[in-house]
């Protein structure tokens, strides 16, 4: 999601996006509440049992802004408990909850309901619970930054509603097990509009049912692992067209729903979808999705990565909002949103991250997904360009990677600087086919999986043949860029790195007097002999670092 993203150019962006710690400057002057960690952690009332699937079943009221409904809970159980824990945050209201059509006791803890179980929940066991909920959800802020519900209106004055909650979380309108560590296998998404409206969810449609009250159910089925906050509503005036892509894995369906007005500009604008499918199938591999399809859904908003049903709301304009973010000419040669979010499928929606403090897994990747693109279509420097541009957006006010446990993201740069971290590494790597299957290779190992930080790390590691481990503290773990320091003397040249972790000792890339050669410069002074007339070193443009000429 293009969530706290690009300083210079989007500084009122970046300062509405950390709703967790805004404010804050750094890790240690970040205060957490008995609610952050209800939220964030996998409590005991969370770790005794594993979802499995959820019939979400859902009343949308436009004129009273409610939502009212029932979302049933299948589980298995771990171990043996009777005191679980679902979320719904305030003002929406738990009304009752049921197991096996008896009555269950719950309290209420701020955003955590603790429901009491009856009968024995022994180990193995498959079973269910009722939830019975309803209220005015918050109502979106500014959307997708400050989520909720967007209750807005088409220029026909017809309703156009739809809901954005990462980071927020997706208990801000449904009851769920709201931690990304436990993804639903499987659901089933039930949603009643008025008459004149479509709802567009995840997955396929299975049904619509016209109901007595001249109200209309749109039945969504989701046949794949999905994360709460990718689960979402989209209520319009929508008509829809289609396509089918020839991809890796066969024929995937592309549904395209944008208000009634916009089909003709739609049909044209939205030809990006199929070239970002062919791009990122080569990158990436295989959609992941083909089971639920691929959709693109207008809003009234700016767009979001929801699962198979991918937001959009760039205003038909190529670039973000009409401008490119990178400087560079080529953040105009694509709609922004298309790829960046559709590339989310791949990065947050396959592989998801188990803790929103590793949220740099989602949008590094996705970042660089854009120069990929860029690189598919327009040549290697090309994208290189792009990501590179993308630099002057890089704030280094935090940490990338965030507090774990109390639903804490990092800094903004994990958009832009961790994609530069990451063109970094492939630098070193030195093998564009290497690094193309590494990439690849994340999807298909990661494949519908929550995953940690350090899993990605150790991933890339492993199939490069170089430990990284120090590269990911510099440019994850500080909002230091390494500096390389160097001296020419008496035929020698001598360099080191500085500003940078304990024994960081990344290899780079430079000329010496025009000719390329490479260093692997600790922070300990090294030399090496040189002509004497040799005095200008360049460091290789595309890695993220600065230099310093030490003159005596």
């Amino acid at each position: 999601m293009m969530k706290k993203y690009f300083a210079s150019a989007l500084i009122a962006l970046l300062t509405g996006l950390n709703a967790n710690a805004q404010g804050l400057l750094n890790k240690s002057e970040t205060v957490f509440t008995h609610q952050d960690s209800l939220r964030g952690s996998i409590t005991k009332e969370r770790a005794w049992w594993d979802l499995k699937y959820y019939h979400l079943d859902i009343k949308v009221n436009p004129a009273e802004k409610t939502i009212t409904g029932f979302n049933t809970v299948r589980y298995t159980v771990l171990t043996e408990n009777n005191k679980m824990q679902i979320d719904l945050q305030e003002p929406m209201n738990i009304t009752k909850v049921t197991q096996n059509g008896k009555d269950l006791k719950f309290e209420r803890d701020g955003n955590a309901f603790f429901i009491t179980l009856n009968e024995k929940q022994k180990v193995g066991d498959t079973k269910e619970i009722v939830i019975s909920f309803g209220g005015k959800p918050k109502e979106a802020v500014r959307a997708p930054w400050d989520g909720g519900l967007s209750w807005k209106k088409d220029k026909n004055g017809k309703d156009f509603i739809a809901t954005s909650c990462q980071g927020l979380g997706a208990s801000v309108w449904w009851p769920c097990k709201d931690h990304m560590y436990d993804e639903v296998e499987n659901m089933l998404i039930s949603v009643n509009v008025p008459g004149d409206l479509t709802d567009v969810s995840n997955g396929r449609l299975q049904s619509v049912k016209k109901e007595k009250d001249g109200t209309k159910t749109f039945n969504w089925y989701v046949s794949n692992p999905i994360n709460n906050y990718g689960v979402n509503i989209n209520i319009g005036d929508y008509v829809n067209f289609s396509e089918v892509f020839k991809g890796e894995k066969g024929d995937l369906d592309c549904n395209y729903y944008v208000l009634k007005d916009n089909l003709a500009l739609a049909k044209e604008h939205f030809k990006d979808a199929p070239k970002m499918l062919k791009a990122f199938e080569d990158w990436f591999g295989p959609y992941p999705f083909y089971e639920d399809s691929y959709k693109l859904v207008e809003v009234p908003y700016l767009g979001m990565e929801h699962q198979s049903s991918v937001t959009y709301g760039n205003q038909y304009k190529k670039g973000y909002l009409g401008r490119d973010l990178s400087g560079t000419g080529w953040g105009l040669k694509f709609d922004f949103i298309i790829i960046h979010e559709s590339g989310h499928e791949w990065f947050a929606n396959n592989i998801t991250y188990k803790d929103i403090a590793d949220m740099w897994i989602h949008e590094s990747f996705t970042n660089y997904s854009e120069s990929l693109f860029i690189e598919y279509y327009y040549g290697k420097e090309a994208g290189a360009e792009y990501v590179r541009g993308c630099r002057k957006n890089i704030q280094n006010d935090k940490p990338i990677i965030g507090h774990y446990d109390v639903n804490n993201e990092g800094s903004g740069d994990m958009y832009p600087k961790g994609a530069n971290m990451l063109h970094t590494i492939r630098q070193v790597i030195n093998d564009d086919a290497k690094w193309k299957s590494i990439l690849r290779g994340l999807n298909e190992t990661f494949y519908h999986q929550t995953v940690t930080s350090k899993q990605i790390e150790d991933y890339i590691n492993n199939h490069s043949g170089v430990n990284f481990n120090r590269v990911y503290a510099q440019y994850l773990t500080t909002t230091q860029i390494p500096v390389l320091e160097y001296m020419f003397k008496n035929g020698t040249l001598g360099y080191h790195w500085t500003n940078c972790v304990s024994k960081f000792d990344m290899p780079v890339k430079v000329k010496i007097n025009g000719e390329e050669t490479w260093l692997i410069p600790t922070t300990e002074w090294q030399s090496i002999k040189t002509a004497n007339e040799d005095r200008k070193l360049e460091v290789d443009k595309d890695f993220y670092v600065t230099s310093s000429n030490i003159v005596e």
